[in-house]
């Protein structure tokens, strides 16, 4: 189902060898465009971090919260501090792909996901998959800074 931009998550999510049900997994749907591809039509290696950014910030706008909202008003931002990758298969030009995240581990100041991407017509099959640690930073500073409450608070009442 569609809600604004939003593809609520299916039974289904994207992590393991196959499908696992876990219904507090976000999806977003990312078509591969030319852009994407190196010179054999293949999704270049650093193009799949930005799909996964991309789920990120649907997720968290999801959640009722932009980022830009979040800086100018909260004075947070969130960046990543570490991840593992796994490339598995490649993705190809013009693919229809659906990127997933899911917060595994939460901590006073940051969160940790896992991602996967797979193609929309055989989603058992993961190609690529990782663990993205996430911190929340003080924008001025950029020092550390504990998540806020509200944010807390959502993501508690999504798993």
């Amino acid at each position: 189902m569609v809600h604004a931009g939003y593809i609520e998550p299916g039974p289904f999510s994207l992590f393991g060898q196959g499908f696992i049900n876990e219904v507090d997994t976000f999806t977003w749907p990312v078509r591969v465009y030319y852009e994407d591809t190196d010179s054999g039509g293949l999704v270049y290696h650093a193009n799949y971090l930005k799909f996964m950014e991309r789920a990120r910030t649907e997720w968290l706008r999801r959640l009722g919260f932009e980022q830009r909202r979040l800086h100018e008003e909260l004075g947070v931002i969130f960046t990543v501090r570490s991840l593992d990758i796994d490339y598995r298969k490649p993705a190809h030009f013009d693919d229809a792909l659906r990127v997933s995240a899911r917060v595994t581990e939460q901590r006073g100041a940051s969160l940790v996901f896992e991602q996967a991407i797979a193609r929309e017509q055989a989603l058992e099959d993961t190609l690529v998959r990782a663990t993205v640690k996430v911190a929340c930073v003080d924008a001025a500073t950029l020092k550390p800074r504990a998540i806020p409450e509200t944010i807390k608070t959502e993501i508690a009442n999504v798993g």
